[in-house]
């Protein structure tokens, strides 16, 4: 907390975060009411700079937003044109006929987006609305009131020096208070994180789960290229024992999407996400679509996939957690951007309808409410089982067991033979010692169809002020060698996507080295430490990845 007197502006609704949640929330506000204020903070140098979604836009939430979209202009013209799904072996594949797949897996009617250049146009119909909307505003302090209900945030505190104090052209900042104050900072927030703590909203609900997705965009030759075309695969190289899979789809233009998923409650600390995405585009299935082609971006995140079960009360006094800050993503179908809009819309719904009745700082209990048995509740309890079997029996026998249970509930109203399983540990807790595993030979990147990471971070675009503070926080500064490298082999120096992190030295003179510019937000290190040693906030406004059509 800083001792500088702060500015404050005062609005209806204070929203943090411009992805499809929180544009969804401020578009809908204005609509239903023009004279209202309401702001949009993004900690991105622009809209879209920080998104990252596969993505397979299903256009539900869309469509009960601005269902004129089309005419508007929007970047949202692929259509899915064929579904495939593999299961890979290390040279060979083996389709699954779509009959087999449970109806609510068909992508007929979605579209291939990047949904970056979505959210830029979601941001310029919000602001020809008349919402203020401002990018480069990293919110870095929730404001709470006298009855200790959430009265605002901290947004654009800039120029401290690395030990935290205040440099010589330091700006503290300014406090934008609002009646109600909207969370949608997206997978892991470290404001969510704050207020589902302080108001012990999780206690009713299933501990989160989370994967690390990694994503590049490749330019591939036209004769490699099939526009409209989605495929998953599972397996090779991550096998059957431990969760994850592909997708790659095929946008205009000749350009691409592949990416890989690696479910985070992998006990082996050994593994290596990144390693494990740029070995699976030497699978003959894929490299034959990349040969000759190039990469052009590279970007990673958490990706959430609790599901209905992990959702924590998303209402709290004074405000509400919208989208991935409350865990909506459809594990099987690998959406949740559709869910993202419908809770933006249920917000502004809710905060508009107590608004009009004189009401501020309260609980909005109509948005939960909306949230477990409106659109997004629908939507997620048909797959509730789908992780936690999983778990329990690997991705091979969960594709039977959850494949047979969602079609159950299909054909018998949403009842579930298995009732609403439980996903145990956490992911952080899933990690076991490293004496129990073997390591794990990669083969090196050919720099053709694999990249090591360094050189895959520079096509993220990310930048960070070198002379603020580290935005990744230990809590104890020796639990990195004492523990995580005595018990764990030091698997930070593995999970993380973007090389963030390096043990250097031998012996007694071993350090943990922390490299916060290369951070490209996916807040995985938050959530896999395996001593929860680590804690992600925000770094100043702007900074971070920079992607342009992600």
């Amino acid at each position: 907390m800083s001792d500088f007197e702060r500015e404050s502006m005062e609005y209806d609704v204070v929203i943090v975060g411009a992805g499809p949640a929180g544009l969804s929330a401020a578009i809908r506000l204005k609509q239903l009411d023009a004279d209202l204020d309401v702001v949009v903070l993004e900690k991105g140098s622009e809209v879209g700079a920080h998104i990252l979604s596969g993505a397979v836009l299903d256009p539900s939430g869309l469509n009960r937003l601005m269902p004129d979209w089309k005419e508007k202009g929007a970047p949202i013209s692929v259509e899915v044109k064929k579904d495939k799904f593999f299961v890979l072996g290390e040279a060979g594949k083996i389709r699954l006929p779509n009959f087999m797949m449970p109806p609510l897996m068909n992508n007929h009617g979605n579209y291939i987006v990047s949904m970056g250049n979505v959210c830029r146009w979601m941001a310029e119909q919000a602001e020809g609305m008349g919402v203020e909307i401002f990018p480069g505003m990293a919110c870095s302090e929730i404001v709470y009131g006298e009855d200790g209900t959430v009265k605002g945030v901290v947004a654009g505190e800039f120029g401290k020096n690395a030990d935290g104090s205040p440099g010589d052209g330091y700006e503290p900042g300014m406090e934008l208070h609002g009646k109600y104050v909207f969370i949608s900072e997206g997978v892991r927030g470290s404001l969510a994180k704050e207020v589902i703590a302080k108001f012990d909203l999780a206690a009713n609900s299933d501990v989160p789960k989370f994967g690390l997705g990694m994503k590049e965009i490749w330019e591939v030759a036209p004769e490699n290229h099939d526009e409209g075309l989605v495929l998953h695969t599972m397996g090779w190289p991550l096998g059957f024992k431990k969760s994850g899979g592909s997708f790659m789809y095929h946008l205009d233009n000749n350009q691409v999407y592949v990416g890989y998923i690696v479910d985070l409650n992998y006990k082996n600390p050994h593994l290596f996400p990144y390693m494990e995405f740029q070995r699976f585009k030497h699978h003959p299935a894929i490299s034959k679509v990349l040969k000759g082609g190039k990469r052009v971006a590279y970007g990673a995140r958490a990706v959430t996939k609790g599901g209905f079960q992990s959702i924590p009360q998303s209402a709290f006094p004074g405000g509400a957690l919208l989208g991935c800050s409350s865990g909506l993503v459809n594990l099987p179908r690998i959406k949740g951007n559709h869910n993202a809009m419908h809770s933006g819309i249920a917000a502004a719904e809710a905060a508009h309808a107590a608004i009009s009745d004189g009401r501020s700082g309260d609980v909005l209990d109509a948005y939960d409410a909306d949230l477990r048995s409106g659109p997004v509740g629908k939507d997620l309890r048909k797959v509730r089982n789908v992780a936690p079997l999983n778990a329990r029996y690997g991705p091979l026998g969960g594709l039977v067991l959850g494949g047979f249970d969602m079609w159950f509930q299909t054909l018998f109203g949403g009842f579930s033979l298995f009732g609403t399983l439980k996903h145990g540990k956490t992911d952080a807790e899933a990690t076991e010692d490293a004496a129990l595993h073997n390591p794990i030979e990669y083969p090196r990147p050919d720099g053709v169809l694999s990249f090591d990471r360094l050189t895959n971070v520079s096509f993220s675009f990310t930048n960070h002020e070198e002379s603020q503070p580290a935005h990744l926080r230990l809590a104890d500064p020796d639990v990195p060698v004492k523990v995580n490298w005595e018990k764990y082999a030091g698997p930070s120096a593995r999970y993380c996507p973007a090389g963030v992190y390096e043990f250097v030295g031998e012996g007694a003179e071993r350090k943990f080295q922390i490299n916060f510019q290369n951070c490209v937000h996916c807040k995985t290190c938050d959530i896999k430490d395996p001593s929860q040693n680590i804690n992600w906030t925000t770094p100043q406004g702007g900074d971070g990845p920079n992607y342009p059509n992600m």
